[in-house]
């Protein structure tokens, strides 16, 4: 939808031209904007806007009619005192559709593109709509999903839009207030690599300049239009996913959640039988956090004893210790592998659970 702001930018810049004040009216005859243009009473814009003609002159002032799609949107004013006045009013209107039918082609992409990602379009709808928004059809595309804090989406989408440019296919939407989708076109041999590398663009570019905090996402490269919800559904389990499992990360691929995306696509009640039958109660939940942090820093460091004592700054045996108090605790041995497999995926699983407890 087109703002008063901009509309104001388009009459101001003519009138800093043509030195011709102008003032634009909506058909009920309520002042929208006006670049130092005439006042014109009420009743008279609004008996015009309902008349047949097209422009006319009335106390010294030139009234046209702005147009969209046979539609009256606007009434345009001009001093008629002034050389070339309306002739400049002619050329202001046809300034103003033309900004309209930009407006209402990039509104109406928008929305194409949200109910396409939503899966609100039948197969049929999809290719039509995109022949008439000239949307080409079999080009490569990735879905990315940009997180952020709320009320901030106006500065990120500015920020979006400077990085990713529409004349290359490029799409900046939402669906809701805290989170940006951009749809992005590939060229035909895009890398994985190269895909991590927007995404981590993305990041430090809200980092550095807008000082913002955000997490990206990205699901897989589709080939057809018709496939964009797809890759979209991807992102959305892979914001989730990395929110719970790999928080301290920034940037979250679809292609490698690994065993968190297994852990997500379980049922609660499975999860919480699992914990059950491993630690027969609530022993996770007894583990101080220097434990926690033991087991973080052991699996970090492959469950090599000498290296995770030189990065925790305790002695090897120490360490030993510790690990031997753990398996008297839970009954797992860490530097057995399969019990650390078991180890690690319960602490997901339980890092999992307590995510979907916070959301009930």
């Amino acid at each position: 939808m087109i703002t008063n702001q901009i509309l104001l930018k388009s009459i101001s810049g003519l009138q800093a031209i043509t030195k011709v004040g102008m003032t634009l009216y909506d058909p009920q005859g309520n002042q929208v904007v006006s670049a130092e243009g005439p006042e014109a009473d009420e009743g008279i814009v609004r008996d015009f806007a309902g008349s047949q003609a097209d422009s006319q002159e009335s106390g010294g002032i030139y009234f046209v009619k702005v147009n969209e799609d046979d539609d009256i949107k606007f009434v345009l004013a001009c001093d008629a005192s002034k050389e070339d006045s309306y002739q400049t009013a002619r050329i202001c209107v046809a300034q103003l559709a033309d900004l309209m039918d930009a407006y209402k082609e990039r509104d109406d992409k928008g929305n194409f593109y949200q109910n396409l990602i939503l899966d609100n379009l039948l197969l049929v709808d999809i290719y039509n709509r995109a022949r008439k928004l000239k949307i080409e059809v079999n080009v490569p595309r990735c879905v990315f999903l940009v997180s952020f804090k709320k009320d901030k989406d106006s500065i990120v989408k500015e920020l979006l839009k400077g990085l990713f440019a529409p004349q290359g296919g490029d799409v900046i939407t939402s669906v809701d207030e805290d989170t940006l989708i951009l749809i992005k076109c590939l060229k035909e041999d895009q890398s994985d690599e190269e895909l991590e590398s927007v995404a981590r663009t993305i990041v430090s570019s809200l980092n550095t300049e807008a000082m913002l905090s955000a997490k990206v996402s990205y699901g897989t490269v589709v080939r057809e239009l018709k496939d964009v919800s797809k890759s979209y559904k991807e992102a959305k389990m892979a914001l989730d996913v990395g929110s719970i499992f790999y928080a301290e990360q920034e940037v979250a691929a679809y292609t490698s959640l690994g065993i968190g995306r297994l852990i997500y696509q379980l049922p609660v009640p499975l999860c919480q039988m699992f914990l059950q039958e491993i630690f027969n109660g609530g022993i996770l939940e007894e583990l101080d956090e220097e434990s926690r942090g033991t087991i973080k820093m052991f699996f970090e460091n492959n469950l090599n004893v000498s290296e995770t004592s030189r990065h925790l700054f305790i002695h090897r045996n120490t360490l030993v210790y510790r690990i031997e108090k753990l398996q008297k605790i839970t009954g797992l041995d860490l530097r057995n592998f399969d019990d650390a497999v078991t180890f690690k995926i319960a602490l997901m699983v339980e890092n999992y659970l307590k995510k979907m407890e916070d959301k009930i």
